[in-house]
């Protein structure tokens, strides 16, 4: 049962819809709460959803988001959301791929789920309690037929105050405890003082009840369907038993619907038109080309454009209702306000609607002005004839429908007429019209459109200036209308020179042939269901160099490479020597392979030598190289000549030769020496090598090496090899690699000398991928990525980084920084809140750009939430101040952590913290401040963001207690008796006021409270009376009392602790005849301190000892057991009854008691015969007599005469013999007639006839049928009217037993009958 006052109505203003999603898309489920910080609960098969990979929860103010990722088969089933009482169920269909239709229902992404106009209604079930009712309902009734141990009253659960909204639908519950009622309690439903519901049941309202064998509880319901102003008011429940009575009060609130938002009305005024642009052609001429008014009737959906462009949908508004109740000289200001573009041809229409027609003499209900249907349902037009056998006929467009298909069906049913419209498509919308004779009746069909989804979302790009950009995007229809909007913008057809929209199917294009900086920015596509969001962003041009050319050395005939690397590809350059441009021939070859240019120079001469340049068009960029001719003298020596190494730096210093990895690797070597020196290529392993360096004089010192090995080279094939001829030695790598860098030992000799030199080669790359970086410092829109240099720069130093980002369900990383980044960290910017995002890293050396780094950790932009509002000072003591406030009105896509509380001195600026961390709750106690002091309070809310703005107190609160005169406020079933059993817990809870805190006595019958089994708990707002285990001595009144002070306040309480009666007292058996026995007995000495309800009288044969009821709830205290068996001995016992039960213990006899045989057969004495013969006669004549139709009636009289006369009876003269309605007995002279439930017409007189040898007798009397409702005469009345008593009708027997001859036997009781009674 619902707290007391606190109304049971629905926690959400927005309700989750059922939805049919594709195998392998998300499904998203939306819901709004009436106000924010409701704890929100999602389950799925009454289990609650966490969030995890599968499913996603989000919070943002009052709307909470469920998103079911990747969904199967599994998935489907019943969901459920839950916010403090209210339970709404709703259902996800899961569709094979290709099987798929589209259904109103949320866009597939979190972030991109707008309310559209004309959204079916949602299939949820609304549960308050846990307990399933119907929409819109606010019954208090808890989930399961629990009975609390402590019933107030009859009641068990009371009906409490609800609201509902006009239209919707509201359930009251009462419950009542059945364990201790004999018989079902009676319950009435009234509104006001006087008016009973039970007459006004039909359409609008409905009374149910029910049973609960289990836990013995009726429940009683008063459903109210379609709410209307007219039903708020005051209710009453009234519930009685035989002997007691209770009632309850509750109100009803109805609510107005909500008004309506920002509604765009000019979208219902275009002209509705074909897929390919075609106009509409309708049945009918008149309709061809009109405009499109069913999005008015639909339930409008307002966009509000909130930072993340995620749209709400709004309330419901009736365009047409506003405009048919103003005045005339109100449209023009209803025309501005709403945006009517159209107002002459709305009012045309409006006309037809507003038009009111005279009272038609051939419909007794008319079509509605007009109805709506959702596009591929069908709808039913409904007329009432007043002549069932008129012909009617059916017009669409002032055209008639004739029979075709299954598409209209036509049915008449007694004085209706329906038409059926299957499969309704935008050609059913129109005007329709029924015709019986010379009168019709119009209705105007509007068919809704289903909202057109988002199949396939944007994606987001990133592009160069001047390069081609295009935006693809899919929904669930062909030729559907959207729009295209640049950060909010629409993007309209005017700017078809800038941008061209492009439809294929269910694919929509936006492109854009030239970007420019200003393209940069946030495009959306939105449609009547959805809206796809994605980020366009627009760099400069500019030319980045991966590998520059580098000078070259080579001797004559040799062959000279000049190669670079640029990031485009598609860049073309020219080169140049000495300042003019090279041009190619059969010697200079120029070649472009993908990003590297290469110059080529064959059988190089000295003419060759030059400064070569590379310069690639349309960018303000130069690479120059030299190229250095290396000449061989060749001197005449003897014969005899020692060998050498020709080379332009010979000596022991060496020298470095750099090359980039991947590239080709050859060291040119000439030689010369008679006879031809042998020639050994070594590589020499240093376990040391120190780089030189210059001193303070500027001289260079000597590098120290210790020699750990050599290595020899002599493969003359494969990647490292030695080739050698006469007079040079080449050594050639292919595709260098970092092992191939070190000092090289050429060694020549012949058997004059030898000579040798030491040529150090580097080997550079790009530099390897950093790690993953770190995230920090994330805001609203930005963040700080943190990284760590590489750990190899590639022999080069690193000359910047490049910064990227994505998605998390995007796959295109987009390039964040134009200029390398010198620093390790970098602050970006421009994301969009709420949105999943990673980052990645490279590294740029001389060389190139490293490979990518691992991502960061997923992070979302979040913003610290609003400040809270209407903070309040609930309360203030001496040393405690009492704050309340209300979530702040924007929480952020990081949801709300918490709020933080501090307060300083008034004139002071160091803030204090009122507790350690945060709390949830809106509402705080600050304890342990100075009495006195005058202070300033304020409050931050905090998610993962941080702290947001505070709001503050407006005036300093001064810490001092308040005086308040104490009042108790007694509920008011304590102000009855409190009747609890022996045993069973009490537990009085008395909420009461005062400050400061007042003092609280408890007295019982003037006396103190004493004792262990008396529990005393006073709070700071309540005090609690508790019994554990009650007893009859706890029986009486109650006294509590407040004290402040001189001032005081007090309340009685009456406890009645009921038990089990005890047994009856001194049963004995008074008298014994025939088959009967008499007994009586004396009421129990404890009635279980409450009234006695009756006796129940028991019996048991001797011989089986088995016990059977005689006689329940028996009040007097003496009975007649009667029906014994001859010669069986008897037992008895007596059970008391009170309304806890019967007694534990009975009152036995001691004794059985026998029923005895008969004994000798009396032979009586021979007596002369006598003749008794006798005329008959009437002993008891018949009396008059007024009966109740329905109930059988009985005719009494008493006759004697000897020989036994034959008896008749006649109805106004006619014999009764015959009739099966009417029985004759005759018993010892007892005459009896009975009438089978008499009607009206079985009145009259009637007359009994007895005929004998001696004579014959009658007599006669009046018999009176009344109706039922003449049954509530008193009993006086009826007495005078002539109905016997029963009474009279023993005194008749009784006569008649008289009268009967000796040795007759009479058998009492056959006339005995209560009147109105079988």
């Amino acid at each position: 049962m619902p707290e007391p006052g606190k109304k049971p109505v629905s926690a959400f203003s927005k309700k989750p819809r059922s939805v049919e999603v594709v195998t392998g898309s998300p499904a998203v489920f939306e819901a709004e709460t009436e106000r924010a910080g409701v704890k929100v609960r999602w389950q799925r098969a009454g289990r609650d959803i966490s969030a995890s990979n599968k499913y996603g929860l989000a919070a943002e103010g009052t709307r909470h988001t469920l998103t079911v990722r990747d969904v199967g088969s599994a998935d489907q089933g019943s969901y459920a959301v839950i916010a403090g009482s209210s339970k709404v169920k709703f259902d996800l269909k899961v569709l094979e791929a290709g099987k798929a239709e589209p259904v109103p229902g949320p866009a597939p992404a979190p972030a991109e789920a707008p309310g559209a106009p004309g959204e079916a209604l949602a299939s949820a079930t609304e549960v308050e309690g846990g307990s399933p009712r119907p929409e819109g309902s606010s019954s208090a009734a808890p989930d399961g037929p629990s009975v609390p141990d402590d019933p107030i009253g009859l009641f068990v659960m009371r009906p409490q105050d609800g609201e509902v909204t006009a239209g919707g639908s509201i359930t009251f519950s009462a419950r009542v405890a059945g364990a201790s009622l004999l018989k079902p309690p009676v319950v009435k439903w009234f509104k006001g003082k006087w008016v009973d519901l039970s007459s006004k049941v039909g359409q609008h309202l409905q009374l149910h009840d029910s049973y609960d064998r289990t836990s013995k509880v009726y429940l009683f319901e008063l459903h109210i369907t379609d709410a209307q102003a007219t039903f708020a008011g005051g209710y009453r429940c009234e519930v009685s038993t035989k002997d007691k009575f209770d009632s309850c009060n509750f109100n009803l609130t109805v609510h107005e619907a909500i008004g309506p938002g920002d509604v765009d009305l000019r979208s219902a005024f275009r002209r509705t038109s074909l897929a390919g642009g075609g106009r509409r052609i309708s049945d009918g001429h008149e309709d061809a080309g009109t405009l499109d008014f069913s999005s008015l009737l639909r339930k409008s959906s307002s966009f509000r454009t909130p930072r993340d462009s995620r749209l709400e949908a709004p309330a419901e508004e009736d365009v047409w209702e506003i405009l048919r109740q103003a005045p005339p000289s109100e449209y023009e200001r209803i025309a501005f306000q709403h945006g009517i573009t159209d107002l002459r041809g709305m009012l045309k229409r409006l006309k037809g609607m507003k038009r009111e027609e005279k009272k038609s003499t051939a419909f007794q209900k008319k079509l509605q002005p007009a109805y709506q249907v959702s596009k591929g349902h069908k709808i039913r037009l409904t007329v009432e004839l007043a002549d069932p056998d008129t012909e009617v006929k059916w017009l669409k467009n002032g055209q008639e429908i004739q029979m075709s298909g299954s598409k209209y069906i036509f049915e008449s049913v007694g004085a209706k007429r329906t038409l059926t419209i299957s499969q309704c498509s935008l050609a059913d919308d129109a005007a329709y019209q029924c015709v019986v004779g010379s009168e019709k009746c119009s209705t105007e069909l509007f068919v809704k459109e289903p909202p057109v989804l988002i199949t396939c979302p944007l994606e987001d790009q990133l592009v160069m200036v001047g390069q081609r950009v295009e935006f693809e995007c899919e929904v669930s229809e062909e030729g559907a209308q959207v729009k295209w909007l640049k950060d909010g913008v629409e993007l309209t057809r005017e700017e078809t020179f800038k941008y061209r929209f492009k439809k294929d199917g269910q694919r929509h294009h936006l492109i854009i042939n030239e970007a420019t900086l200003e393209d940069a920015g946030h495009y959306a596509l939105r449609t009547s269901g959805g809206q796809a969001l994605a980020e366009l962003i627009v760099q400069e041009k500019k030319l980045e160099v991966y590998q520059s050319i580098a000078d070259l050395t080579v001797g004559s005939k040799d062959q000279a490479v000049f190669k670079c690397e640029v990031s485009d590809e598609n860049v073309r350059g020219v080169w140049l020597k000495n300042g003019k441009e090279l041009v190619p021939d059969s010697r200079i070859k120029v070649s472009h392979i993908g990003r590297v240019h290469r110059l080529t120079i064959d059988d190089v001469t000295p003419a060759d030598e030059a400064d070569y340049s590379f310069v690639p068009q349309g960018f303000a960029c130069n690479l120059s190289a030299k190229l250095h001719f290396m000449e061989v003298k060749i001197d005449f020596v003897p014969r005899q000549e020692p060998p050498k190494i020709h080379l332009d730096c010979p000596g022991r210093v060496p020298d470095t030769i750099v090359v980039v990895a991947g590239n080709k690797l050859r060291l040119d070597v000439p030689i010369s020496g008679d006879p031809a020196p042998t020639v050994i290529w070594q590589k020499t392993i240093t376990k040391r090598n120190k780089v030189p360096a210059l001193d303070a004089s500027g001289d260079t010192g000597a590098s120290d090496e210790w020699v750990f090995d050599k290595k020899l080279l002599c493969e003359t094939e494969g990647r490292v090899r030695v080739e050698t001829t006469k007079d040079r030695s080449i050594f050639t790598v292919e595709g260098a690699e970092k092992e191939d860098e070190g000092v090289y030992v050429v060694t020549v000799q012949n058997p004059v000398g030898e000579d040798q030199v030491n040529l150090t080669v580097k080997v550079i790359d790009v530099p390897d991928a950093p790690a993953a970086p770190n995230i920090s410092n994330v805001g609203e829109d930005s963040c700080t990525v943190r990284w760590e240099p590489p750990a190899y720069d590639g022999g080069q130093p690193v000359l910047g980084y490049i910064l990227e980002r994505k998605k998390k369900k995007s796959y295109r990383w987009m390039r964040l920084n134009f200029d390398l980044l010198r620093e390790l960290s970098h602050e970006a910017r421009s994301m969009i809140e709420g949105v999943v995002y990673e980052m990645r890293v490279y590294a740029v050396n001389a060389v190139g750009m490293s490979r990518p780094s691992p991502a960061s950790q997923p992070f979302m932009p979040v913003g610290p939430p609003s400040e809270p509002s209407h903070l309040a000072v609930e309360d203030v003591s001496d040393t405690t101040v009492s704050l309340k406030w209300r979530p702040p009105e924007r929480m952020g896509a990081g949801g709300l952590d918490g709020y933080s509380v501090e307060y300083c001195q008034d004139g002071c600026s160091e803030w204090v913290a009122a507790l350690q961390g945060l709390t949830e709750h809106t509402s705080l106690l600050v304890k342990d401040l100075p009495t006195g002091a005058r202070l300033l309070f304020r409050v931050r809310a905090h998610n993962v963001a941080g702290p947001g703005a505070p709001v503050t107190t407006t005036e300093p609160v001064t810490v001092q207690e308040i005086l308040q005169r104490p009042r108790l406020q007694l509920p008011r079933h304590l102000r009855q008796t409190i009747q609890k059993k022996v045993g069973e817990p009490v537990n009085l809870l008395i909420p009461f006021q005062g400050k400061p805190r007042p003092q609280v006595t408890w007295t019982k019958e003037g006396q103190p409270l004493a004792g262990e089994e008396v529990s005393i708990r006073n709070g700071p707002t309540d005090t609690i009376l508790f019994i554990r285990a009650a007893c009859l001595a706890h029986s009486g009144t109650y006294r509590v009392t407040l004290r402040i002070e001189s001032m005081e306040d007090k309340a009685e309480l009456v406890l009645q602790v009921v038990d089990k009666p005890g047994p009856p007292q001194d049963i004995r058996i008074t008298e014994t005849w025939g088959f009967n026995v008499a007994l009586e007995w004396k009421p129990p000495q404890d009635n279980g301190n409450t009234e006695l309800w009756g006796y129940t009288v028991q019996k048991a044969d001797k011989k089986s000892m088995e016990w059977f009821t005689v006689v329940e709830h028996y009040r007097p205290t003496h009975c007649v057991v009667s029906e014994l068996i001859i010669g069986n001995g008897y037992y008895f016992r007596v059970f008391s009854h009170n309304m806890v039960g019967p007694s534990d213990r009975a009152a036995t006899t001691k004794e059985p008691v026998f029923i005895p045989r008969p004994g000798i057969t009396y032979e009586p004495p021979n007596y002369k015969a006598l003749d008794f013969s006798e005329a008959p006669s009437f002993t008891r004549p018949l009396v008059n007599r007024s009966v109740i139709a329905g109930y059988n009636a009985t005719l009494c009289c008493a006759v004697r005469g000897s020989p036994k006369p034959k008896i008749s009876w006649f109805k106004n003269g006619l014999d009764l013999g015959k009739d099966a309605r009417f029985r004759m007995f005759s018993k010892q002279g007892v005459l009896t007639l009975e009438i089978r439930k008499p009607c009206p017409f079985d009145g009259g007189v009637y007359v009994c006839r007895a005929t004998n040898l001696q004579g014959e007798a009658q007599c006669e009397c009046r018999l009176e049928v009344r109706g039922q409702a003449d049954h509530k005469g008193t009993a006086a009345q009826q007495t005078a009217a002539g109905q016997c008593s029963p009474t009279a009708v023993v005194e008749t027997v009784v006569a008649a037993a008289r009268s009967v001859p000796v040795g007759s036997r009479c058998q009492l009781g056959n006339c005995l009958e209560v009147p109105g009674r079988n």
